[in-house]
């Protein structure tokens, strides 16, 4: 490992969901979007975004989109998708109010019950 990657390391280690809603925030705020920011609108775009994750994999066959990541022109489109679904679903949760990670785990707890292990 790199001089350079250590601390990149580090900061994402170091990083939380609320750091990076507060960067979101800080970040609509600045370029004065939040009267866009409403529930409807994060929904719609993270709708759109989760589809242009999608279609990065529309055609491709199982075994091509297991390997997706392998391609770096590929793995760093996927990875910005991934970042702008996550990005948006994270404003949608501050918006509404909502902690993904409690929700996350309180979803796991009634799937669990839902569908017990065999």
């Amino acid at each position: 490992m790199t001089d350079q990657e250590q601390p990149e390391r580090q900061q994402q280690r170091d990083l939380d969901v609320a750091q990076l809603q507060h960067r979101l925030a800080e970040f609509a705020a600045a370029r004065n979007w939040q009267p866009f920011h409403t529930p409807k609108n994060l929904a719609t775009a993270l709708s759109v975004e989760a589809s242009e994750l999608v279609e990065i994999f529309q055609w491709l066959t199982p075994e091509q989109s297991a390997r997706v990541m392998d391609d770096p022109d590929t793995a760093h489109r996927v990875t910005d998708e991934v970042a702008d679904v996550f990005a948006y679903l994270l404003q949608l949760c501050e918006v509404l109010g909502i902690d993904p990670l409690t929700a996350l785990d309180a979803k796991i707890d009634r799937n669990e019950r839902r569908f017990p292990a065999k």
